[in-house]
């Protein structure tokens, strides 16, 4: 952790007002004249919010990357000019904790609309990457921990080409196994529109928090040959919020 950043206390209203009109002037120009709103309102809760997340992570597994830096667990916001197609920024912030590049992770993704939040699984064959490996043999216990953890209906399921494609709301494992089994690479995630209060406060942390908790267990099958021990460790040692 780094001990002089500020606590986090929830994302401004500016973060999300900054992100609308990036959306309408994506321009090198404009970027430069609000440079300073970037580096005050985005940057620097992203910061505090990765370190506020960190412990959690170190916990849990700690070759998971924590560094509140660029190229680590926080996507530049610049293009890379080969395939800009004219529009240098993305108009949105992507922050992503990770053990290394292509590896699943959960990940917090910021724009004009509000946040979405939740875990990315890489369901195709690698070296480290066992969700793939895990099905055949791990379906039931698999299933069982959606069921006796309660999680069924509590995440939307996404299948992530170019763009993310909502595939199912309320995602039951049970009833989208198959579809899930055959989707090389998905998302299970939760929204908050700018709207909402809470957003705008510390308790946020503590969603994002219990939401990470509670998809734990389905990252440990992407992780380990042996998910069910490390699962069975987690609830005796920390617990998983229902």
């Amino acid at each position: 952790m780094i001990p002089d950043l500020p606590s986090f206390n929830g994302f401004h209203e500016e973060c999300f007002k900054f992100f609308a009109e990036l959306s309408e002037n994506n321009s090198l120009t404009w970027f430069a004249q609000n440079r300073e709103r970037y580096n005050n309102y985005i940057v620097l809760t992203a910061k505090t919010l990765i370190n506020s997340l960190a412990p959690f992570f170190n916990q849990i597994e700690p070759k998971i990357n924590t560094e509140p830096k660029f190229d680590k667990t926080m996507l530049r916001i610049n293009k890379d000019a080969r395939f800009s197609n004219g529009v240098p920024y993305r108009p949105y912030f992507f922050i992503h904790f990770r053990r290394f590049k292509k590896d699943s992770e959960f990940y917090i993704y910021i724009d004009k609309k509000g946040i979405e939040y939740g875990l990315f699984i890489n369901n195709t064959l690698g070296n480290e990457l066992y969700f793939n490996k895990n099905l055949p043999g791990h379906k039931d216990g698999l299933v069982e921990t959606f069921r006796r953890l309660e999680l069924n209906g509590k995440f939307d399921f996404y299948e992530m080409n170019k763009e993310p494609e909502l595939i199912t709301k309320g995602f039951n494992i049970e009833n989208d196994f198959n579809r899930m089994a055959r989707t090389k690479f998905f998302l299970l995630q939760k929204e908050m529109s700018k709207e909402s209060e809470i957003i705008y406060s510390s308790d946020i942390l503590l969603k994002i928090l219990k939401t990470f908790s509670q998809l734990y267990p389905v990252y440990c099958f992407s992780i380990s040959h042996n998910p069910l021990a490390i699962i069975e460790k987690f609830e005796e040692e920390i617990g998983i919020p229902r």
